[in-house]
């Protein structure tokens, strides 16, 4: 066993202030991007932008995370959880103070999309990671308690930045919201490892290696007779013969040629489990209905405040935004779902199906909506079947069993944020052509309806035809259902 698995899971203790770290630090991280619908409205007034241009700032820093979620969790097993935390609040509060000096849309996509969306997931990848080192009894909990910080923390941000906006200006808020990021950095003091990361053992081992080569240097061994006088030469005048340049550039060139073809090899069988994973057709349903899930379902998130206005359903902002309705749900249904996923009879692949086809019902009387009371409704409802994101490690579990997880739920997150990135500008391409949002919400929900009518058709197709043999991997899924978090 290696030294960074030498240390057991305390289970409390430390862990538990490691949990309100980490619970800070997505609250600090994600409030903002959660609430972005409050900003959207102000930065097509303020830059006089077409919706569908000006929504790519919402959808990059939702997707963004997601697509770069490999290299955010390489970053921290590499480093560790505090240097990266510690990295990541510079970059989620330097994005939000040069968003308030940007002088056009093109700008934000790169300071507000791209900066603050990486840094958001390093943060998520960061205090995932350092609570599954310190829980493991009581994972689930841990884990429960700090994803909702993002669900709070937007709920709180949207009534902020809407007061912020009123007492400041767009750039006075997104300079303070920019200062409460900072405290990300303070979070990250918290962060104590259990586990040496990688980087550091590797430098410990070169260490290592470099000072038992002096003592090799050192010791004078000469046990040839036939080599004995020449090895004493060598010792008294420290004088060694050097190979000819030609042969060190044909070592260099030979130790390149094997670095290729390993990260070849590698690439070659990441690639063919990934292919493997995909002749799965569940997998591949569950991949299709998250990007179909996604490309409508992050739509109310940035245009639904902007409807109500448009609309005439209110003027302005209320004191309790649409997204801050969202985003309080979204909590109670991550919650919520991951207890029911508890109960040893609940199908995780139907429930996560049903709430695909709730949000997709949802988006469809969104249009019919005539009063801003029935919108909060809706709203809500939104919020609470947008928790489904808590049932995902369980749904793939099922479909793939838990020796493939790691790779499974890598793909289904690149699916999910490359359609988060599409969703919200096609949305509002719709509108500058169409000049309603009626179209953009009967897109939006129909693609749900049919990722969620698909996924279903196929688990009713599998469970139908590999009744026997799926009764085993649900026993497997139970019983590794406190692994499953890890992975998030």
């Amino acid at each position: 066993m290696s030294a960074r698995n030498t240390k057991q899971a305390p289970d409390g203790g430390w862990g538990w202030a490691i949990v309100i770290a980490s619970f800070m630090g997505q609250l600090l991280a994600y409030g903002s991007p959660q609430s972005v619908g409050v900003l959207y409205p102000e930065w097509l007034n303020t830059f006089q932008d077409g919706k569908g241009m000006t929504a790519w700032v919402g959808s990059l820093v939702s997707g963004v995370g997601l697509i770069a979620s490999p290299i955010c969790s390489a970053c921290v097993v590499n480093f560790g959880a505090r240097p990266v935390t510690i990295f990541s609040g510079v970059m989620v509060s330097g994005g939000l103070m040069l968003s308030a000096f940007a002088p056009n849309v093109q700008f934000l996509i790169f300071s507000y999309g791209i900066v603050v969306g990486l840094g958001c997931g390093l943060v998520y990848a960061a205090t995932v990671t350092i609570t599954c080192q310190y829980f493991d009894k009581r994972r689930g909990l841990a884990l429960g308690i700090i994803t909702t910080g993002t669900s709070i923390g937007g709920f709180l941000y949207a009534t902020v930045q809407n007061e912020f906006i009123a007492l400041f200006g767009l750039d006075g808020c997104l300079l303070l919201i920019g200062c409460f990021a900072l405290n990300i950095i303070a979070c990250a003091g918290l962060m104590r490892t259990l586990h040496l990361p990688v980087y550091y053992l590797k430098q410990r081992a070169a260490l290592a290696g470099k000072a038992d080569e002096k003592v090799l240097e050192k010791a004078p061994v000469v046990e040839d007779p036939i080599k004995k006088n020449q090895s004493v030469n060598i010792l008294i005048t420290g004088e060694t013969k050097e190979p000819p340049p030609y042969e060190k550039s044909l070592l260099s060139y030979t130790a390149l040629v094997r670095l290729m073809k390993k990260k070849q090899k590698e690439y070659s069988e990441y690639l063919h489990t990934t292919a493997e994973l995909l002749q799965n057709r569940v997998f591949l349903a569950t991949c299709v209905s998250l990007f179909a899930y996604c490309l409508g379902a992050y739509t109310p998130l940035l245009f639904l405040e902007d409807l109500a206005q448009t609309e005439g359903l209110i003027s302005g902002i209320s004191t309790i935004p649409l997204v801050s309705i969202m985003s309080i749900a979204a909590g109670v249904g991550k919650l919520l779902l991951g207890v029911m996923m508890d109960i040893r009879w609940m199908n995780s692949i139907f429930l996560y199906t049903f709430t695909l086809l709730g949000t997709g019902v949802a988006l469809l009387i969104i249009p019919v909506t005539k009063n801003y009371a029935g919108l909060r409704v809706i709203s809500a409802l939104l919020g609470f079947f947008s928790g489904n994101w808590s049932v995902i490690p369980y749904v793939t579990t099922k479909v793939v069993g838990m020796d493939r997880l790691t790779e499974a739920y890598g793909i289904l997150m690149f699916f999910g944020g490359f359609s988060i990135m599409l969703g919200p500008p096609v949305a509002g391409w719709i509108y500058d052509w169409l000049h309603s949002y009626d179209l953009a919400f009967y897109f939006s929900g129909s693609f749900v309806l049919l990722g969620g009518a698909g996924l279903f058709l196929a688990a009713v197709c599998f469970r139908n035809n590999n009744q026997e043999e799926n009764s085993t991997p649900d026993t497997e899924c139970i019983n590794d259902y406190n692994k499953v978090p890890t992975v998030a």
